[in-house]
């Protein structure tokens, strides 16, 4: 295959079907430094040979209704389509708006200049270096606006010879080269709510019919360009229920470990959209199927394996139970705050380092649930009679306590739970676990910071200590979901 660059001719040998598939090297002949790049042969044809489609929709054929866009993200588009610039709703959106589900977020593209955006609304400011976008405040609550003009090709997209789609005028050039840009192609799809037409370059809307993520460029190359897209890539799949695409699924395994050059303010953002939104058990599977838990979340890795839970398994676990109880009650527009989803890491993994009777379990539940009254909590377990669930390796056989041993063993709990927060904190608890697998890096990867870890150690010290140290039960039954993602202490 032979393309053309900026300084001269690339070379892509093709490999013969019966050769085995594995990574070798693009060299730029005509400079006199060799420029390699290493990504797999199958990746890289997947592309080279493809041309794609392009599709024109009307928004009403894919049954998306405008009234599903929030109220300050019309108004922001009103307000640019009426200075004259054109406006399209881009990215995530635009898939859950076909799939008749929430979006966390709209993201709006236009033709105006970052500065015209801010001239139009004071009350927005650019951010972002790499990709400058503008952030449109209207109160607490923020539009993201990105320009035609902002988004600027990475070198290493120079280097593919993507075709432009047939019967493309100017106007359409644009917008896919635009769309090129993105990280799926189920994200490169845009949505003009004037015209009521939905525009996919990239091949999104049969991807979506397919249920399949799948890399825009070469997954390989993909992932080099961003390794954070591996864990966006498991994000998707798992709030969408959709499967990994064969050849991203190989390059999620493949570079699962680049994962690590992320900062650990980016994987607790990351670890956050997969498990604060309504989809943490299907993150939990995906990210034990590809081979990412290990890295991210090695105690529980650990406990996986002791369990013989197998890659593929598609039975359940505490664990994976815990979050799928989790799950029903968040939803993307509808998260909690991240102390929650430790709470609840922490409280597992001080169950699964030692069993404990199920009244101990019940008693500290329910103790934590109403501020720390442990007296209150000890008298309400005693009163329950319905047996308990038996197939969990956490639980111990039931056997009826005394309230003085029930009280002092959700003591005990406490001060259990205590010490696995501690060990998923303590960077050398997390090395010692990494240890157990040989085949991943070596790390002492600690992503929790100090200011999560002592709130979420707040949560647990009301027990013994309750009202005289000002913590407050929870009153009533609904939950306020704009306090919980804040991290209110009474709705987490």
């Amino acid at each position: 295959v032979f393309c053309s660059s900026q300084k001269g001719p690339l070379f892509l040998p093709r490999p013969s079907s019966t050769a085995p598939s594995q990574p070798f090297q693009i060299r730029q002949n005509l400079s006199p430094t060799p420029l390699r790049i290493r990504w797999s042969c199958a990746a890289a044809i997947e592309t080279l040979d493809e041309v794609r489609e392009w599709k024109k929709v009307s928004s009403r054929e894919l049954g998306i209704s405008t009234s599903a866009i929030s109220g300050h993200t019309r108004t922001v588009l009103k307000e640019l389509k009426r200075n004259g610039y054109e406006v399209y709703l881009v990215g995530g959106c635009v898939r859950d708006l076909i799939l008749k589900r929430v979006p966390k977020d709209f993201d709006i593209l236009t033709t105006a200049e970052l500065r015209e955006i801010v001239d139009i609304f004071p009350h927005s400011e650019i951010v972002g270096r790499r990709f400058p976008i503008c952030h449109v405040r209207f109160g607490d609550n923020i539009v993201e606006v990105s320009s035609f003009n902002s988004r600027r090709q990475t070198c290493s997209r120079n280097l593919i010879p993507f075709v432009r789609p047939i019967d493309c005028d100017e106007k359409d050039n644009i917008r896919w080269r635009n769309c090129l840009q993105r990280d799926f192609t189920i994200n490169g799809l845009m949505f003009d709510p004037f015209a009521r037409l939905v525009y996919d370059y990239m091949g999104g809307l049969e991807d979506i019919r397919k249920a399949k993520v799948r890399t825009i460029i070469p997954s390989s190359m993909s992932f080099h360009e961003d390794c954070a897209r591996i864990l966006r890539a498991i994000r998707i799949a798992a709030r969408l229920g959709f499967r990994l695409a064969r050849r991203t699924a190989q390059s999620v395994r493949d570079l699962s470990c680049s994962i690590l050059r992320l900062d650990r303010a980016r994987l607790l953002m990351e670890m956050n959209y997969m498990l604060a939104y309504g989809s943490a058990e299907a993150s939990v599977r995906l990210l034990w199927k590809f081979g990412l838990l290990e890295i991210l979340l090695p105690h529980q890795a650990a406990y996986l394996v002791r369990s013989g839970f197998q890659r593929t398994d598609k039975g359940t676990n505490m664990l994976l139970a815990l979050f799928a109880n989790l799950d029903k009650l968040l939803a993307p527009d509808k998260p909690c705050h991240s102390s929650l989803w430790v709470a609840i890491l922490a409280f597992h993994h001080a169950l699964s380092t030692c069993a404990w009777d199920p009244s101990v379990i019940a008693a500290f539940s329910l103790a934590v649930n109403n501020g720390g009254d442990i007296s209150e909590a000890v008298e309400i377990t005693t009163r329950i009679s319905r047996p308990c669930e038996q197939g969990f390796h956490e639980l111990l056989e039931p056997r009826k306590l005394e309230k003085a041993e029930l009280k002092e063993q959700v003591i005990d709990l406490v001060a259990s739970v205590d010490r696995a927060l501690s060990d998923m904190t303590d960077e050398g608890a997390v090395s010692t676990a990494m240890a157990k697998y040989p085949q991943a890096p070596h790390s002492n990867l600690v992503f929790i910071p100090l200011g999560l870890y002592l709130k979420v150690c707040r949560i647990f010290e009301c027990i013994g200590k309750g009202k005289e140290r000002g913590f407050l039960a929870k009153q009533g039954g609904n939950i306020d979901y704009d306090r919980l993602a804040l991290g209110s202490l009474e709705e987490v």
